[in-house]
């Protein structure tokens, strides 16, 4: 069986560059604005993954059992109610969104923007609908809350397409643990670590990296960093910390822990030692060999 319409409409999506400028207009925008330390809030690193999954829950809740409601006429208060619980929700999920797409891959921006559309056209039809029962006009309200819940639907099935296809928002150091074997792995001479500079090297075909400090300590996780995959071995390395040369996530070299986002997992951590001037790791919290 070949691929099916859906799935090619969304691959043909992510291949379009006409919306590109726009993107990049937008995203320096988004990443202009003054949210100090309240980005990391909207990125949900407090939260160990993305607020923004969770924050529409409320919305999509409200619209959908506000479509239940109007199948009964004389429960359109109600469902007026919900509505409107649903469009003051939709304002900071939204925020926290725009937040995380600024931080994206250009195709999973492209996808994102559709996606953004797509709720845009749910929020500005569920606003209409909320106009028109205040007006005392319920059946184009009922008729504009299902076109809402359309446009919302189809905004959700891109969300999905950008969690689940594009793995936006997803942990990529989460393999490192299943790949790793157990126990103490060699990775270079002592004099193959400059101080101060991250290096790379491989541990079971996971990319590993490794900072000597310059009192002689070493420290190592794992380099492609968790947010998006970015080399940490080509980033910055500073005040005990590395940063993502892709969308600046900072980690501590000691332990992993995500220091700043939109990273909002930490890194995954090796314990180090040195045996007859080489440098050996072993991934931490694995239980030693026997």
């Amino acid at each position: 069986m070949g691929q099916n319409r859906v799935l090619r409409m969304l691959d043909r999506l992510e291949q379009e560059p006409r919306a590109d400028a726009v993107i990049d207009a937008a995203g320096r925008g988004v990443r202009a604005l003054p949210l100090r330390g309240g980005r990391d809030l909207l990125h949900g690193r407090w939260l160990g993954h993305p607020l923004h999954p969770l924050m529409v829950q409320v919305p999509i809740g409200t619209w959908l059992s506000a479509a239940l409601l109007d199948l009964f006429p004389a429960r359109s208060r109600e469902a007026g109610l919900l509505v409107g619980v649903g469009l003051a929700a939709a304002a900071p999920a939204a925020l926290a969104g725009t937040v995380d797409w600024a931080e994206l891959h250009r195709r999973q921006q492209r996808t994102g923007l559709v996606h953004a559309l797509a709720n845009a056209t749910a929020v500005g039809l569920y606003a209409a609908s909320l106009a028109c029962r205040l007006k005392g006009r319920t059946g184009a309200g009922r008729a504009l809350g299902f076109l809402g819940l359309t446009a919302t639907g189809a905004g959700g099935m891109l969300g999905g397409h950008l969690a689940y296809r594009q793995a936006s928002g997803a942990n990529h150091a989460e393999e490192v643990p299943h790949v790793v074997t157990e126990g103490w792995h060699r990775i270079g001479a002592v004099a193959e670590f400059p101080a101060g500079h991250p290096v790379r090297r491989s541990v079971d075909d996971v990319p590993v990296l490794v900072v000597r400090e310059s009192g002689g300590a070493f420290h190592a996780l794992a380099d492609r960093c968790s947010h998006l995959a970015g080399p940490l071995s080509e980033g910055t390395v500073a005040d005990g910390c590395v940063r993502c040369p892709w969308h600046g996530s900072v980690f501590r070299l000691s332990d992993g822990w995500n220091v700043h986002g939109p990273a909002t997992a930490p890194q995954p951590a090796f314990d180090t030692r040195i045996v007859d001037g080489h440098v050996e790791v072993r991934l931490r919290d694995q239980d030693p060999e026997e």
